[in-house]
């Protein structure tokens, strides 16, 4: 079964948070979906997806994120408070998204010693956050995680409804993403040939791509632009400098995702499609050595 590809996270993200949540109308009469997962890499695109569907939607944003709310709202009473206003003003302020970035955190089986977030501390009351969000709520729960395997499973999956994996970008993807970002810029040819890059950049995020087009198309580059072309040396130069998604942790989050529900009822599927192909075959042996059989 193939991986998403960019294009397939955008549809979910619009069917499942921006149209629902952009409109009263259809989120009354579309499945309620309360929570979300996005997991991928580090420069996957998670964050920026969040952010776009509030610019959208025009969505408050609550961040949540352990990081975020440390040392704030301290104690049980503080915590109690926390959790009232964000139920209180993300339904004044409708539509809103509760914004949870290190999703697996507060579900860690064990706490690194170097962390001093507390991340915890919303163990208990987020999955209660999310159940007493009604079909009249526009609101939702989005977390991202990089590493969505280091937690329990099983409150992981009672928390967020949907769970998708980002992975890296495909071909077609890269060379779409090579071919906006640096056609963005009236001095660089058109002729400049993308998918030389696409091809090489294999294994690499858009986070990684769009900082490496930070790096080499600085003001002083893009002036000189116009008397020295450039060159695919110098983007896979600076690209070269960054790490990759290696093949070890490519195989973790395909492991992770395969056994979350969604995971195992696209299995499920595919084991069932690849059954009656079987069956088909078959069927058809036996009416071709039917049909050759002597009287």
């Amino acid at each position: 079964d193939p991986l998403p590809s960019l294009g397939d996270i955008r549809q979910v993200m619009m069917e499942y948070c921006i149209l629902p949540l952009g409109s009263p109308l259809i989120h009354q009469n579309s499945p309620l979906v309360r929570s979300l997962l996005l997991a991928g890499p580090s420069g996957s695109g998670k964050n920026m997806l969040v952010h776009a569907v509030c610019t959208e939607i025009g969505a408050v944003l609550f961040d949540l994120s352990p990081a975020n709310i440390v040392g704030k709202y301290p104690g049980k009473p503080g915590l109690i408070m926390l959790v009232h206003l964000v139920n209180k003003v993300s339904r004044l302020l409708q539509p809103s998204i509760i914004y949870m970035s290190g999703a697996e955190k507060p579900f860690l089986k064990k706490v690194p010693k170097t962390d001093k977030t507390d991340p915890k501390r919303l163990k208990k009351d987020l999955p209660k956050l999310v159940k007493g969000i009604s079909s009249e709520d526009q609101i939702m729960l989005i977390g991202i995680s990089t590493c969505p395997w280091e937690c329990d499973q099983k409150s992981l999956a009672q928390t967020y409804q949907k769970m998708f994996y980002i992975p890296r970008p495909d071909y077609a993807s890269l060379s779409f993403i090579w071919t906006e970002l640096l056609f963005s810029y009236p001095s660089v040819s058109r002729q400049f040939n993308c998918s030389t890059l696409a091809k090489l950049s294999d294994g690499y995020t858009v986070g990684t791509i769009l900082k490496v087009v930070r790096e080499v198309m600085t003001c002083k580059r893009v002036l000189q632009l116009r008397i020295q072309a450039l060159t695919h040396q110098e983007l896979l130069n600076v690209l070269s400098r960054h790490d990759p998604v290696y093949k070890e942790e490519e195989e973790a989050f395909e492991q992770w995702y395969s056994k979350t529900p969604l995971g195992r009822r696209k299995q499920r599927a595919y084991e069932l499609e690849q059954e009656q192909k079987l069956m088909d075959s078959a069927t058809a042996q036996m009416g071709k050595k039917k049909e050759v059989t002597p009287r």
